[in-house]
């Protein structure tokens, strides 16, 4: 509500809109629905502002005649959405701790969307209850094309109301309530902040600077983001990443079944590699 009450200081045209769209597709792979128009607005109008222009059509030429600007990375994280929480979608996270149990040597897991850091901080919390000391050699790397989103994900620093849903154990076992100035939020503890790892990347770059093969992938809620052909030819870009028994989660309004061959439903929104163990194949 409050995007739209926004004053309109400046005109956003149909052909702004549209080569708004195409620019965050070609750079983002982010399909963006013709409902998103006061989002646009909103989120890009407080970027021109911060750089005196009064015009989309200047901002936008700036970002189209200068290809490598540090303003992309502004362009970019304006108009991607980072709404996640801790254990969100908490059907899967038993089943990851049912899976790592089960596996010999270091884990390894890749959140390719982490946001603000709450989904990767859930993995670490996963894993360290499930695997008890083993955990101190597992690692995570945690990905998102957005930097500033990193950067409140690298801190590791959330409000206490945000974690008030974790059990008590939890919020014992991984967090540091701050004191003084610092009394109304609350740190990751050094142990969980050491098995996660962050780093900037886009999914549509030609080269993933990401190290497999991972025991497990999480690519969740960020699918629908992209056109199907994009969805193609991400999915088939993890399965060689995966070890062979490796698993794959999706979102819960993400269905990978008709999208490519290469992986196989194994339970709700969660997949594995047809070639592995116990395809039919």
């Amino acid at each position: 509500m409050t995007e739209v009450a926004e004053s309109r200081d400046l005109k956003l045209t149909h052909e702004d809109f549209e080569r708004v769209r195409r620019l965050i597709h070609e750079r983002a792979g982010i399909a963006l629905a013709l409902h998103k128009k006061e989002m646009v607005y909103s989120r890009l109008a407080r970027r021109l502002r911060t750089l005196g222009l009064n015009q989309f059509r200047a901002y936008l030429d700036l970002l189209d005649g200068h290809p490598d600007s540090t303003e992309w990375e502004h362009f970019v994280n304006a108009l991607t959405t980072n709404l996640t929480s801790f254990f969100r979608e908490a059907h899967h996270f038993p089943i990851l701790a049912d899976h790592v149990r089960a596996q010999s040597g270091n884990i390894k897991v890749w959140c390719c969307a982490a946001s603000t850091g709450e989904e990767p901080w859930s993995l670490a919390m996963t894993l360290t209850e499930a695997l008890g000391s083993k955990a101190q050699s597992a690692r995570i790397v945690a990905t998102d094309i957005d930097t500033k989103a990193l950067a409140t994900a690298a801190a590791g620093i959330y409000p206490i109301a945000q974690i008030e849903k974790l059990s008590m154990e939890q919020r014992k076992r991984f967090f540091m309530r701050g004191v003084g100035s610092r009394s109304g939020v609350a740190r990751v503890n050094p142990a969980l902040s050491a098995m996660v790892e962050y780093q900037q990347l886009n999914l549509l770059e030609a080269r993933w600077n990401v190290e497999g093969p991972f025991d497990a992938i999480f690519c969740r809620n960020i699918m629908i983001y992209f056109d199907k052909p994009t969805q193609k030819r991400i999915l088939e870009r993890f399965a060689p990443l995966l070890k062979p028994n490796g698993l794959l989660f999706a979102g819960h309004s993400e269905n990978f079944t008709y999208l490519t061959d290469a992986f196989r439903l194994q339970g709700h929104t969660v997949y594995g590699l047809s070639s592995g163990p116990g395809s039919r194949s």
